[in-house]
């Protein structure tokens, strides 16, 4: 690669990490392609109805308010403001992939299906400098369905973790029946109070997972439990506490905190319509087409047999490996996420925000490959934006320090 030509990259994703890694790189006037399966951060739509625990101002960075603010785009929020999913990507998102800087590098609707070396195969060159004086080598599904290749020199893989899904079964592994029934089981945080109204109100619904997207989908299932009291919810978590989510002393977050304390006042509650089912675990589920339902078999405390119309399984998600398969890339055995960072997580505490934790967390053993955002987590779900910020402002100054890629010399002058 020519010193006189800017390294191109690649970025995976077009959520708010993907955006905001491609605005810096486009500040830097690197050459940047952004490939995105879906639409502009897509996936929020799916909890948009959600309030962030967080608020704007540590979700959003100065550059982007800077590129919004020179193009007097109107509306935008106040960084004490806590918005909803829908409202973070009406609101800042979506008119930052519009700005000047992102306007046509974004690729929607265009799946990224495996990356590659272009002359290079997994087994080759291993350890070696050699495999950076190769490009990298996309495989690509376009709207229209027809594959095509495309290089870069550069890859950071920003495609997160939401939409790939945990199972519900023992051990982390699906319960018989469960990938038939997948189709029917609901795996993300549907708006039983709003659109999703309809599917909820009046049904035997089954919600499984003690995390915060549990917690919600149970405060919204007890407030519709009360407005249609036909309506029954099962809420069913493996740890011993009948108090489900546990509370973090000093917790900085008064949305979070309100939620947990909703949650466990809805699990300790003697109603008939919603019950916390604690120490138990599924052992089967399936869904029974002729009879319209499902049938769980349980263990646990609660062992034993239920019938549910609704089952809501929140219990995490899990980043896509399959990706970048032919690449040289470690990951912890725990938690599959980049080893370097992994094992410099393992220390930091999970209640505030952990800082990138230094440019070297991200290297990994394939040249010029990076994992960002909450896929650099794993299935550690403590990932907030700001850390993804920090981890941007750290990739940036790797690029800088490389001979060939120091091409300019604000990097050093982010905002």
């Amino acid at each position: 690669m020519s010193v006189d030509t800017p390294a191109r990259i690649a970025i995976l994703g077009a959520g708010p990490i993907g955006l905001e890694t491609a605005l810096y790189a486009r500040f830097l006037g690197y050459d940047v392609d952004i490939y995105e399966r879906g639409g502009v951060a897509e996936n929020i739509l799916s909890w948009g109805h959600v309030r962030m625990f967080t608020p704007f101002g540590q979700n959003r960075s100065r550059l982007g308010i800077a590129a919004l603010t020179a193009q007097e785009v109107g509306g935008l929020p106040a960084d004490g403001d806590l918005l909803t999913g829908r409202e973070y990507l009406e609101r800042y998102l979506a008119p930052l992939s519009r700005s000047d800087l992102l306007d046509g590098n974004i690729h929607e609707r265009t799946e990224v299906l495996a990356i590659g070396r272009k002359k290079q195969w997994k087994g080759e060159n291993v350890g070696t400098e050699s495999r950076d004086n190769d490009d990298f080598q996309l495989l690509l599904r376009e709207r229209n369905k027809s594959e095509r290749t495309a290089t870069a020199d550069v890859v950071v893989d920003c495609t997160g973790t939401y939409g790939n899904h945990n199972w519900v079964g023992r051990g982390g592994l699906p319960a018989p029946g469960e990938q038939s029934a997948r189709r029917r089981i609901e795996y993300c945080l549907p708006d039983v109070l709003g659109e999703s109204r309809h599917r909820y109100a009046g049904r035997r619904v089954v919600v499984i997972g003690s995390g915060y997207s549990a917690a919600t989908t149970v405060v919204a299932l007890a407030e519709l439990a009360q407005q249609e009291p036909e309506t029954r919810v099962t809420w069913i978590t493996r740890g011993p506490s009948e108090e489900p989510i546990p509370r973090i002393a000093g917790d900085r977050y008064p949305e979070r905190v309100h939620l947990a304390s909703a949650a466990n006042h809805v699990s300790e509650a003697k109603d008939a319509r919603v019950s916390h089912w604690p120490e138990t675990t599924i052992r089967e589920i399936r869904w029974k087409k002729d009879a319209g339902v499902f049938k769980l078999k349980l263990g646990g405390r609660h062992a034993g047999k239920l019938e549910a119309d609704r089952v809501i399984a929140n219990v995490g998600y899990r980043p896509n490996l399959e990706l970048f398969r032919e690449l040289h890339v470690q990951t912890c055995y725990a938690s599959e996420g980049p080893m370097k960072l992994a094992s410099a997580l393992s220390a930091a505490g999970d209640v505030k925000p952990a800082p990138s934790l230094g440019p070297e967390t991200l290297l990994t053993p394939e040249p010029d490959f990076y994992v960002l955002g909450a896929k650099s987590y794993g299935r550690n779900s403590q990932f907030f934006l700001s850390t993804g910020f920090d981890q941007i402002r750290a990739l940036f100054t790797i690029l800088g320090d490389r001979p060939d890629l120091d091409l300019y010399s604000t990097v050093g002058k982010l905002p």
